[in-house]
């Protein structure tokens, strides 16, 4: 699956079934299911999932929260705009 493919399945009622929890956290945040993003992000506990997990926090605006969760995933804190920060998270995990 592409990222354009995935935007578009974000008009279906649940993410698509090989979505890692990462992955489905972005597409709840699509849908702007923050809370169901949130829980999806703390089930993956790896570097994607806690890039994930800041981005959210970044997009709360909680950036203290934020920085935390972008340090974790060893990764600068993001600085442009939050769908430019979706896309790339989204093509990155795409692979």
């Amino acid at each position: 699956m592409d990222l354009s493919a995935f935007r578009a399945s974000v008009r279906q009622d649940a993410p698509p079934a090989s979505a890692s929890p990462p992955l489905q956290a972005l597409w709840w945040d699509a849908k702007g299911d923050w809370d169901k993003a949130h829980e999806c992000a703390q089930a993956d506990p790896g570097p994607s999932g806690c890039a994930v997990h800041a981005y959210l926090h970044r997009k709360e605006p909680d950036l203290a929260n934020a920085r935390y969760w972008y340090n974790r995933a060893g990764r600068t804190p993001a600085t442009g705009g939050l769908d430019q920060e979706w896309d790339a998270l989204a093509a990155e995990l795409l692979g």
